[in-house]
């Protein structure tokens, strides 16, 4: 296979993972989010939480670029389950667990209200990013602690589970834990190929499950990100084709729709499209201008053509430097005659 690894690394670094100043202006929001919400619970005579916890990309560090910076950072809230007891006894709605939170988190300055939506609290910010509040209650069950989420129901989650199982599994199959680690990077890769078309988005599968895809097949290749990329997609093409249905990694449960589930058919049916895209690169004489372009047709990008460019272009103001540096020491020579002169000369 033809070697594009250090393109693939620069287009990592430089068109998918989230500049660090981003996720900075991110952290901000959180934090300014989760002082709003506790002020605004105490202002309301609500519950206060037990806890806040990041969740999802954000926590797992496989957010991808995305050109009109439409992000969202997750940051569960958490109450215990008795705090949520009303006073006639009977718990919480989850409608009115989240309209609580709702509540507290309003505030005049906001150009768009807060939401409340089917799995959170939504924070609009003018910026592109949100910030979702998942509303969580905790009590204890047999010794253990249970959450639930609040959605159309109370439903079982712990999504700081999911992301220790991630970080566990991108700790332990990594060759090394260098710019995130190859597992995860992989991740990020296959994310931005998902979400490289626009008309994709809404049919595509989703973040989570690409994670739980590529954890199921993914087999770490040191120094060949490229491959190691290639490897998973066709792994996970083979894998929805004998089936569809996805495990969840902590919970007992699938995170796909039944063993005919839309999203995972149609990302199995565009990476089939991208493995043939792909197959130039086993050519005995694949070209770098061949390999390039076919990774710029699964990306739908310009940067590996135009990497090619700027390399080239670098090449030839490094040999014309070296060229003027020849003649201007080769003139000097000339001028100074080495063989002497004077009365024997």
């Amino acid at each position: 296979m033809f070697n594009c690894h250090d393109d693939m690394t620069a287009f990592h670094d430089d068109e998918v993972k989230l500049p660090i100043e981003q996720r900075q202006t991110m952290r901000d929001r959180r934090n300014t989010n989760r002082k709003r919400l506790k002020d605004g619970l105490a202002r309301d005579e609500m519950p206060a939480p037990v806890g806040c916890h990041t969740q999802g990309s954000y926590a797992m560090r496989t957010m991808v670029q995305h050109v009109e910076k439409d992000y969202d950072i997750d940051d569960g809230v958490y109450f215990t389950r008795s705090s949520l007891t009303k006073p006639s006894g009977s718990d919480r709605t989850p409608a009115e667990a989240k309209e609580m939170v709702r509540a507290a988190l309003h505030s005049e300055r906001f150009t768009d209200p807060p939401v409340c939506q089917k799995n959170c609290v939504r924070v609009y910010y003018n910026e592109g990013y949100h910030v979702d509040v998942p509303v969580y209650r905790r009590f204890e069950k047999d010794g253990k602690w249970v959450y639930e989420r609040a959605s159309t129901e109370w439903k079982v989650s712990d999504p700081v589970a999911v992301t220790k199982w991630f970080k566990t599994a991108n700790k332990s199959k990594s060759p090394n834990t260098n710019n995130y680690g190859q597992f995860n990077r992989v991740v990020k890769l296959l994310k931005a190929f998902a979400r490289s078309r626009e008309s994709w988005r809404a049919k595509i599968a989703s973040g989570f499950m690409i994670s739980v895809l590529v954890d199921e097949k993914y087999l770490g290749i040191d120094g060949r990100d490229d491959q190691a990329l290639r490897d998973v997609m066709r792994a996970i093409h083979g894998r929805l084709a004998a089936s569809l249905v996805i495990d969840h990694p902590v919970l007992d449960e699938t995170v796909t729709n039944g063993d005919s589930d839309s999203r995972a058919k149609f990302f199995q049916e565009k990476l089939q499209w991208a493995l043939g895209e792909l197959e130039v690169l086993d050519k005995w004489n694949c070209t770098e201008e061949e390999a390039r372009k076919a990774w710029d047709s699964v990306f739908s990008s310009s940067f590996f053509g135009l990497r090619a460019s700027s390399k080239k272009s670098e090449e030839t103001a490094t040999r014309a430097s070296v060229l003027l540096a020849a003649t201007a020491k080769s003139a000097e020579e000339q001028a100074f005659d080495k063989r002497g002169g004077g009365r024997f000369g």
